[in-house]
């Protein structure tokens, strides 16, 4: 469709660029008629030709059509550009080796870390499957070394761990001809180290990079600095915003109460577990959550950081519909995620009506269900 697009834009180009201008003692305006012939699928119209239309020229405009010629060449040049761009970012799932892919989501659906993941697959329209795990017992990931959530197994033989690890990871194979998935997972490796509290945490390299090569970069951050913007929004969904959620959905006992019916209805619950989880859980919760206040040094209304947060990142985002420009990257893919997990709860309504981010946030709605 891009190369029809570009046809037509220098045959119209073209055409008009060749029609006499008109002269100063011609007092008629005259139009001329422009019919336009592609090859193959002929994109907006009834049949080969496009309907005519009537490119009036004004007296007073010497060279008018020298002008409208560049300007068509001018427009056709940022259309297909747009175009182009367009394509490689929204449709990089349609490639031959996509549907090679059988991918199987170990998932909790109220985690942020999940729902990141879930929203990159929805928007590059990757078919998978979602095993919800138990929160408690956690059996249906027994047979897993690595006890954390999300887990996607790709082709039932290669184990993905890692939210942001799996995202670089599919973008990577996404857009290179070449690698594998074994091979792209190794550019990620493990690596164990201790908290500040002496517990043992896996930590992965590289997990906020794609994997590809130059010519491949250009196409997929053509702005300067894109990719070094993306890599730090990425970073800072996973250290900072995602360290809000809990401390304002259990904000209160009602909310925590509230938060924790809807976990128990969406996640999966036996009748004594899903009783114990909401009442016992919420209050658990609720006290943890002024912990986590604490730790992450949140002021005593845990909504003012919430709303900091949330308009720094639309004012980062500017007058850009997204932070990656017209089309979403892989930060506005990641915000989304960890902000949609709090839709139909109080502290998401409140963030909706005391920030900027409502403009967006409908806009990633759009986006990521179009597919």
């Amino acid at each position: 469709m891009a190369a029809a697009c570009a046809r037509t834009f220098c045959n119209v180009s073209r055409l008009v660029y060749k029609t006499l201008p008109c002269r100063p003692d011609n007092g008629v305006v005259f139009s001329t008629r422009i019919y336009l012939q592609t090859q193959g699928n002929t994109y907006g119209t009834m049949g080969k030709r496009f309907r005519p239309k009537h490119l009036q020229f004004r007296p007073n405009l010497r060279r008018g059509g020298q002008a409208l010629g560049c300007a068509f060449l001018i427009g056709g040049g940022f259309g297909l550009y747009h175009t182009i761009n367009f394509t490689f970012q929204r449709h990089l799932a349609k490639e031959s080796k996509v549907p090679d892919l059988n991918l199987t989501l170990y998932q909790y659906k109220t985690c942020p870390f999940c729902s990141k993941v879930r929203v990159f697959l929805d928007y590059h329209g990757l078919p998978y499957e979602i095993v919800e795990v138990n929160p408690v017992m956690r059996q249906e990931i027994n047979w897993s070394t690595y006890r954390k959530v999300p887990i996607l197994m790709v082709n039932g033989t290669t184990q993905l761990n890692d939210s942001s690890v799996i995202i670089s990871t599919l973008m990577t194979y996404l857009i290179s001809k070449e690698k594998t998935i074994p091979q792209i997972v190794a550019c990620y490796p493990e690596m164990k180290a201790k908290s500040d509290s002496g517990k043992e945490v896996t930590e992965y390299g590289n997990k906020y990079w794609v994997m590809v090569d130059d010519a491949e970069s250009g196409m997929l951050y053509p702005a300067k600095d894109s990719r070094k913007e993306e890599i730090k929004w990425r970073k800072w969904a996973d250290d900072w915003l995602v360290h809000l959620i809990s401390p304002n959905v259990y904000r209160t006992p009602m909310e925590s109460l509230a938060s924790f019916d809807y976990i128990v209805s969406e996640g999966k619950f036996g009748t004594f577990e899903g009783f114990f989880a909401k009442y016992f859980g919420a209050a658990a919760m609720w006290i943890i959550s002024k912990r986590l206040k604490n730790r992450h040094n949140l002021q005593d209304d845990v909504r003012q950081d919430l709303y900091k947060a949330v308009n720094k990142w639309v004012a980062a985002i500017g007058k850009k519909q997204f932070m990656g420009g017209d089309n979403p990257n892989l930060a506005d893919l990641a915000v989304f995620g960890v902000l949609r997990v709090m839709e139909g709860l109080q502290a998401f309504n409140d963030m909706m009506e005391n920030t900027k981010v409502k403009k967006w946030y409908r806009s990633m709605e759009d986006a990521v269900h179009q597919n």
